[in-house]
């Protein structure tokens, strides 16, 4: 059953980029509890982007918005939040097109946005047996780079890309930066909105990595994606350096 009633403050935001069938697994699931849902073709070449234009031209409460070469997941994202800025939306809950994240959850997200507005609601990620150990394991290394870099303000996942933005604070922080454009998106943008003031909240979420057989489609690319990784922790580390005693500060002050 589809969300018939749109939020006008907040909506759900899917970048996509060679996503394969999955992608429509997962509008087709966002769309079943919430309304509106937006997705950003992030240049892909795969033929869905026909498929996605499609979609929203029989449903209302789906837009698709295509960018004609791929910037990265997000660039693509900031292209979605300008324009959801512009038509008056305040929240953007992001989702990762390769039906991941549970869109079920999506309800909840959002009640607890409209609890605490001025919060970033993060979902963290809880695994099921299958899935794979590097990437279970290996995001403890940045996750342990965002404690640190946030005085343990409270992140408790910095990859999972299920969270709900408050779109103000994440606009003007990414419009004054070049990076976080990329696979560096996620962990940066939790670490500066921390910076920025924007308390973090986290919701336990399931998470389910799909097989190759299963449809499941990975970008991920071990060594391009974590000298990426290195690069973005490095800058934030001489960046929480320069900032530490006002993080001291405002912890002290609670």
């Amino acid at each position: 059953m589809t969300a018939a009633v749109p939020d006008p403050h907040r909506l759900v935001l899917i970048p996509s980029y060679n996503p394969g069938d999955k992608v429509f697994d997962t509008v087709a699931a966002a769309r079943a509890v919430w309304n509106p849902v937006w997705v950003v073709v992030d240049g892909s070449t795969d033929g869905s982007t026909a498929r996605l234009q499609a979609l929203a031209a029989t449903d209302a409460g789906l837009r698709v918005l295509v960018l004609p070469h791929n910037q990265g997941k997000g660039a693509a994202i900031l292209h979605g939040l300008d324009a959801a800025a512009a038509a008056g939306f305040t929240h953007a809950l992001t989702l990762d097109s390769d039906g991941q994240h549970p869109a079920d959850h999506i309800p909840a997200f959002m009640a607890a946005a409209a609890e605490t507005p001025a919060a970033l609601i993060l979902g963290k990620p809880v695994f099921d047996a299958d899935a794979p150990k590097i990437r279970v394991y290996g995001r403890q290394v940045s996750n342990t780079w965002v404690n640190l870099e946030t005085l343990w303000a409270g992140i408790g996942d910095s990859l999972f890309g299920m969270r709900v933005y408050p779109i103000a604070p994440l606009r003007t922080i990414m419009h004054r930066s070049r990076f976080m454009r990329r696979f560096d998106f996620d962990p940066e943008a939790a670490v500066r909105l921390v910076w920025h003031g924007v308390r973090p909240r986290n919701l336990p979420t399931p998470v389910r990595y799909f097989a190759a057989q299963e449809g499941g489609v990975s970008h991920f690319r071990y060594g391009r994606d974590n000298l990426l990784l290195t690069g973005m922790h490095t800058r934030l580390f001489f960046g929480f350096l320069w900032r530490l005693p006002g993080l001291i500060l405002r912890r002290l002050l609670g």
